[in-house]
């Protein structure tokens, strides 16, 4: 496992520039996919996600797991090598001006995905769940919370992982989203 700060360097890196960060979070929750498959659902360049794709590689972010000869060339295929869900630590070594920018993207896609689901009727079913709830915590009750969220995060993939071996034919795809900040 590499050290902690040599880790954090390579996620600022992976993550300072904004597409670089939408293909690396594509790699994560999609799984295995091509520069050119990927470029296609980002509606990006070929061009432009190949050279974030090398540079994720190079960081060891994703990691190339096979080939296929295509019309006279060889596509390679990626997958994450990490998750991007970042523990407290490694989040506070992050470079204020690298948590602002990533959070500032995320809540910004996050906005984007649930106001496109409202419009879709994503939260018609009486399992959708919305809250707003203003909380004054000290210290010791913001890690609390914090590893309340974390645990409930590790939940959810498990939650995710029986509903997947159950195979039934019926899963849809949902997104969960968790927000804490300092007001």
């Amino acid at each position: 496992m590499p050290e902690p700060q040599l880790l954090d360097q390579r996620l600022a890196k992976a993550l300072s520039h904004p597409l670089r960060r939408r293909v690396l979070e594509r790699f994560i929750d999609e799984g295995e996919a091509s520069p050119n498959e990927v470029a296609k659902q980002l509606g990006a360049p070929l061009s432009t996600v190949s050279y974030h794709v090398h540079i994720l590689r190079d960081l060891q972010c994703i990691e190339l797991v096979r080939t296929e000869p295509r019309r006279g060339a060889v596509e390679h295929y990626y997958r994450s090598a990490l998750e991007l869900l970042l523990e407290d630590a490694q989040w506070s070594r992050l470079p204020t001006a690298v948590r602002r920018q990533l959070a500032g993207q995320t809540v910004g896609d996050l906005m984007q995905e649930m106001g496109a689901a409202a419009q879709a009727g994503g939260f018609d079913e009486g399992d959708a769940a919305v809250a707003r709830v203003p909380l004054e915590l000290d210290e010791t009750g913001r890690q609390e919370l914090s590893e309340l969220l974390r645990a409930t995060l590790r939940d959810a993939e498990a939650i995710q992982e029986r509903s997947l071996a159950r195979d039934e034919g019926d899963a849809r795809r949902s997104l969960l989203g968790l927000l804490h900040f300092a007001r």
